[in-house]
């Protein structure tokens, strides 16, 4: 049996070399909540979906209303990294903070535009077989500049693709995380504040607000506040798990998030406090880095956002095709379904290979936005990576 220190070494060495964070423990987390998002979509958007719920009610009602939860995982799993590779001691370590979001979206928006140009061609598609309400209308130019701004909840347009609001949202919490630990580095130099850093205390306070607040009103759901409970515990999480300090700060957070579920329950929080401990614990413990050994679920993890991204015109253009051809038959809208899911993580690993991480996209962005030299860079493009 190898060593497990020898390995935790090789780790550390790839992640030094390459700028990408090994962390088995996450990917696996990524791999589970990207499927459930999957399988979510194909039992909340039909018709396969109405056509096959005589065959598993019960299952399918679950996908439909609660398998949707998992985005948590990725919004507490994305303020975890960003606190790892922006602020690792609580204080902000990026000296040129505009130019750090900047690089945030032009990795977010190449990858997101060609998906976006890929759900616009399945929607086509879909229209020549169905009409329904899950297909997004052919879009104008103003809708899609929108989109690739990522402005599109904002300005009230109708999405071109299901979950393209994560992508805004994702950009908007690390926009204000960024903020927030910069507004806390200038206070510390205004006042001459030593010791303890003051962005844990600034985070926790937009933490708090959204969680007794924000969250509680769904009106603020275009706008990174309302998400910044689940993003905050990420952060907070990192910070507190670190093994010289005290349990006793986990212990803190899950009494303050547990406070506002007694004041207002969302399951929602409640599985974004336990994915913040669990991270929390795994650090604490050592074996975040080392757990699970499963080659497989490194794989789904890696190539989560990029089936994320595709998964949608996929399942559009199986579910047009089997309601053209079998639009009554339960069985085979439900082979239909399984096949939408395959081909979308088929998809999803063509698309990572050869757009999210190919190298022409890589050139393109560099050609486009180079990317300026400084300090820290290299654990900024590791945990955007990892996102």
């Amino acid at each position: 049996m190898i060593n497990t220190t020898l390995i935790a070494t090789l780790r550390r060495c790839i992640a030094a070399r390459f700028g990408v964070i090994l962390f088995p423990g996450i990917d696996a987390l990524k791999a589970i909540s990207s499927q459930l998002i999957v399988l979510h979509h194909l039992a909340f958007y039909g018709p396969m979906s109405d056509a096959a719920h005589v065959l598993a009610p019960d299952l399918l009602d679950w996908f439909s209303q609660y398998a949707r939860i998992a985005v948590q995982a990725f919004l507490v799993i994305s303020g975890f990294l960003a606190a790892r590779s922006l602020a690792p001691g609580g204080h902000l370590m990026v000296p040129r903070p505009l130019q750090a979001i900047w690089r945030r979206y032009q990795k977010l928006v190449v990858p997101y535009t060609a998906a976006i140009l890929i759900a616009i061609a399945g929607a086509a598609i879909a229209r020549t077989w169905m009409h329904h309400d899950s297909i997004p209308g052919a879009p104008g130019l103003h809708q899609f500049l929108a989109h690739v701004l990522l402005l599109h909840n904002v300005l009230d347009f109708d999405a071109l693709s299901a979950g393209v609001w994560y992508v805004a949202i994702d950009l908007q919490l690390f926009a204000l995380l960024m903020v927030a630990l910069w507004a806390a580095r200038r206070c510390e130099q205004w006042f001459g504040v030593g010791g303890s850093p003051m962005g844990p205390l600034v985070v926790a306070g937009l933490a708090l607000a959204s969680l007794f607040w924000f969250n509680r009103d769904a009106t603020w759901d275009i706008w990174a506040i309302y998400f910044f409970g689940a993003y905050g515990m990420g952060t907070l999480a990192f910070w507190a798990s670190e093994p010289e300090r005290s349990p006793v700060a986990l212990l803190v957070l899950c009494a303050v998030v547990l406070a506002a579920l007694v004041v207002d329950f969302r399951l929602r929080i409640a599985v974004a406090l336990a994915i913040a401990l669990l991270l929390g614990a795994a650090r604490r413990g050592g074996w975040l880095e080392h757990w699970p050994q499963a080659r497989f679920l490194a794989f789904f993890g890696r190539i989560s956002y990029s089936v994320f991204l595709v998964h949608f015109p996929i399942c559009l253009v199986v579910n047009a095709l089997v309601f053209h051809l079998a639009p009554h038959q339960p069985v085979l809208n439900a082979l239909g379904m399984v096949l939408a899911w395959l081909l979308s993580n088929a998809a999803g690993a063509l698309f990572h290979r050869y757009v999210e991480s190919g190298a022409p996209l890589r050139a393109l962005r560099l050609a486009l936005w180079p990317a300026a030299s400084e300090p820290g860079q290299q654990q900024q493009a590791g945990q955007q990576r990892s996102t």
